[in-house]
């Protein structure tokens, strides 16, 4: 059992923990490979904030038929694991191995009872020392790395399963963040983007106590970074000392992700967020007063029981009065160990679908018209890669936004270079142009 297939469903810090994952299997002398029919161990690294994301893994493992699996062990790491535990082996007989994200340190020997015979392991921990263990950390960009800066959720959103897939808030130390950046720089990073589920709660476990506004300017000072990005935000716990360090430091991306999920206060309430719509908006305005053109991203929920049409229709008004730059929305998803489960005013889904589709209709021409500003502008791009289909080169700006472009010059360009581009169109989800001579 020497060769895996790792598969990543979910946000980045699932990326960044399927990083780790690989990085442990190929010290103790795995190999990965590119197919599932190709590997001994196959794992999925799971998410479960949505009900869709959950059965789209058990899916996978059902296309694995009596005789397409034989002779393999199957392993589900990550949120799913956490939340289901033991009863996976239930849904899933031929799964071997079930290891929440707090316990990859220990996947090793969890491999080795395998080998000695184990038909079923676990590793459920949420209480380990190592959560955050990176030496064996396999990046899979050599430019753009993670960091995970804090692990768990202390609030207790109604619809949020992450308090008990991650457990609750652990913070890292302040200085084995800047060791770890400090490191990278020096391996020729250039851009490290601060990961937790509300990274805003951040506070150094050491007597200094740094918040996160001050950790975000510090990391921001290292020699050889370029840009700095951070996400998730909780607008509870996001301060003016965030946008103030925005503000002071070009390397500190100007994006911020912070989800608002309704803008009616009756919602906001029932989904036990802690802040109000007058709260919210107080922080986009800390935004939009800023020199630099800050990018704005948020999540939304659809829904939510009991929301009505009212409800719905301040989230709309909302979504106008911002004008987000981009948006994750959803329909409202049930998951296991929630207050919202115990809520009345179960929306049909079709009216969950209608009102999601007005809400994605109304943000993609929100997006024309907010990507249609920048035409003209120059805007600096980190190389990702070429598109042969397009002839175009692909960056990524500052702002997170995608900028695929030509250069009349016919140069060449590798990826992790920095360069200037001049925007000459654009579209609802990406801008296109020329590189600057």
């Amino acid at each position: 059992m020497k060769t895996f297939y790792i598969e990543t469903f979910g946000c980045q810090m699932n990326v960044h923990d399927s990083e780790k994952v690989i990085g442990t299997l190929l010290e103790r002398g795995y190999s990965q490979t590119a197919e599932p029919a190709d590997a001994e161990l196959i794992l999925y690294n799971t998410c479960s904030i949505r009900d869709k994301a959950e059965q789209k893994v058990f899916s996978r493992l059902q296309q694995f038929k009596k005789e397409s699996g034989k002779g393999k062990v199957f392993g589900v790491l990550g949120c799913v694991a956490q939340q289901e535990g033991e009863r996976i082996f239930d849904r899933a007989p031929h799964v071997s191995l079930v290891c929440g994200s707090a316990s990859y340190n220990k996947l090793p020997e969890l491999l080795v009872q395998i080998e000695s015979g184990g038909r079923r392991v676990t590793g459920l921990s949420l209480d380990t020392e190592d959560t955050f263990e990176t030496a064996l950390t396999r990046r899979d960009n050599p430019h753009r790395a993670y960091i995970t800066i804090i692990e768990g959720c202390d609030k207790s959103c109604a619809y949020c399963v992450v308090p008990f897939t991650r457990g609750p808030e652990r913070s890292r130390t302040a200085e084995s963040i800047f060791k770890e950046a400090r490191e990278l720089a020096q391996m020729g990073y250039t851009e490290i983007q601060l990961l937790g589920q509300n990274v805003n709660s951040y506070r150094d476990p050491s007597p200094d106590g740094m918040d996160f506004a001050t950790l975000l300017r510090r990391v921001g000072e290292i020699d050889g970074l370029k840009r700095v990005r951070f996400t998730t935000s909780h607008p509870r716990d996001f301060v003016k000392e965030i946008i103030d360090a925005i503000d002071g430091n070009p390397v500190l991306c100007n994006h911020v992700h912070l989800p608002v999920q309704s803008g009616s206060d009756r919602v906001l309430s029932a989904m036990q967020r802690l802040y109000t719509h007058a709260d919210y908006m107080r922080r986009i305005e800390w935004m939009k007063r800023s020199p630099r053109r800050i990018a704005l991203s948020t999540d939304i929920i659809v829904g939510f029981p009991g929301e009505t049409e009212q409800d719905f229709q301040q989230t709309m008004a909302l979504v106008h009065e911002v004008g987000y730059d981009s948006m994750f929305s959803f329909k409202y998803s049930p998951r296991p160990n929630t207050a919202a489960l115990g809520l009345e005013g179960t929306l049909d889904e079709n009216e969950k679908g209608r009102r999601l589709a007005i809400l994605q209709e109304t943000q993609r021409s929100i997006q024309i018209r907010r990507n249609a500003e920048l035409i003209g502008s120059r805007e600096e791009v980190m190389v990702e890669g070429y598109n042969p289909g397009t002839a175009q080169w692909i960056g990524r700006t500052s702002q997170n936004r995608t900028l695929n472009f030509t250069d009349a010059a016919g140069r060449q360009f590798g990826p992790g270079q920095y360069l200037d581009v001049l925007v000459t169109r654009s579209g609802p989800n990406s801008l296109a142009g020329e590189a600057v001579n």
